[in-house]
């Protein structure tokens, strides 16, 4: 096998995040599902977009948002996902190779323009997400550098891009990809709406094999499993995957690997300022022990230690220098 060019690529949604602080009462106003993610079309992220207040653009995307954490602990990263020839194009191609992962995939002429992902938080902290997809949805496979995937020791795949059939179809071809050459797969399963579309697929992924690595809160791990608490949930599945992580939000994180176990609780945070992107962070502080070997009670501290960084304030891509707080928090 060669050597690999890079640790981890990732395949996902090529997001422009649009967020602005909202009261609860504009929330039940525009009647928006608190705390959830929801896709919208273009005339209702108007309609929202008008009625928010004051607004940061943020690029973001869920496996964009893990690789960008990955990137800043020192990782070789590369990231595959479609934009328009746009302005919010540019900015989230300029965000993404700025931070220094490869992205080469071409902006797509004409209608529907960048994704963008409208978040509303709220006063608790909470992040209401309304996503409209527009380019996202169609990355095509041809789009997709087989010698890039093969040249990755893992495969990152975002779970809300399984949706649409064009991008479906490129992570399948790559799952191919990366196992002929005989690397790792990572998925992560990204929202509940997402299982009860899809779950049959990853289901029979998993049973197939094809999964080594498998990210999932404790919600999604009922979906997937249909289990009603955790420890059948992970009991579901831990034979199946070689890696499963569950985090529990404020209750920490659990991962089995290979039948090993380890358990760590949440890192404390000051104030909780804005959620988006935790589970992100959480998979890129992971993924970095992971790729290096780490026993797996590091690799979850380092996966809570950059999810509580970013919860600490607004956005999903960090804001100190985060290699310096891992060596701080972990004494090295």
């Amino acid at each position: 096998m060669s050597e690999p060019r890079y640790d981890v690529i990732g395949i996902g949604n090529a997001i422009v995040d649009v967020m602005s602080p909202a009261s609860d009462e504009l929330i039940e106003e525009l009647q928006l599902n608190r705390g959830g993610m929801t896709l919208v079309d273009g005339a209702r992220a108007k309609e929202l977009y008008d009625a928010m207040g004051p607004a940061r653009e943020i690029s973001g995307g869920s496996a964009a948002n893990t690789l960008a954490g990955l990137s800043a602990l020192g990782s070789q990263c590369a990231f595959i996902g479609q934009v328009a020839d746009d302005q919010l194009g540019e900015v989230f191609a300029h965000d993404i190779r700025a931070v220094g992962i490869d992205f080469d995939v071409p902006p797509r002429p004409g209608d529907p323009s960048t994704a963008r992902c409208l978040i509303f938080v709220t006063p608790d902290a909470q992040r209401t997400m309304n996503t409209f997809l527009g380019a996202c949805q169609f990355l095509p496979a041809e789009a997709l550098d087989e010698e890039a995937v093969g040249g990755a020791k893992i495969l990152y795949l975002e779970g809300y891009l399984w949706d649409p059939e064009e991008p479906r179809a490129a992570m399948r071809r790559a799952i191919e990809a990366a196992r002929s050459a005989g690397r790792q797969v990572a998925l992560t399963l990204s929202e509940v709406f997402v299982i009860e579309r899809h779950g049959d697929d990853w289901r029979a992924l998993i049973e197939d094999g094809m999964i080594d690595i498998l990210f999932a809160n404790h919600l999604e791990l009922f979906a997937l499993t249909g289990a009603d608490n955790i420890e059948d949930g992970i009991a579901a599945l831990a034979g199946k995957v070689p890696t499963l992580v569950v985090t529990r939000s404020a209750d920490g994180a659990i991962a089995v690997r290979n039948g090993e176990r380890a358990a760590v609780a949440a890192e404390p945070v000051e104030e909780v300022v804005d959620t988006t992107g935790a589970g992100d962070l959480f998979a890129a502080g992971f993924l970095y022990g992971h790729v290096n070997g780490e026993p797996l009670e590091r690799c979850l501290r380092r996966g809570a230690i950059a999810a509580a960084e970013i919860i600490s304030h607004y956005g999903a891509r960090t804001e100190v220098d985060l290699k310096a707080l891992m060596a701080a928090k972990l004494g090295q």
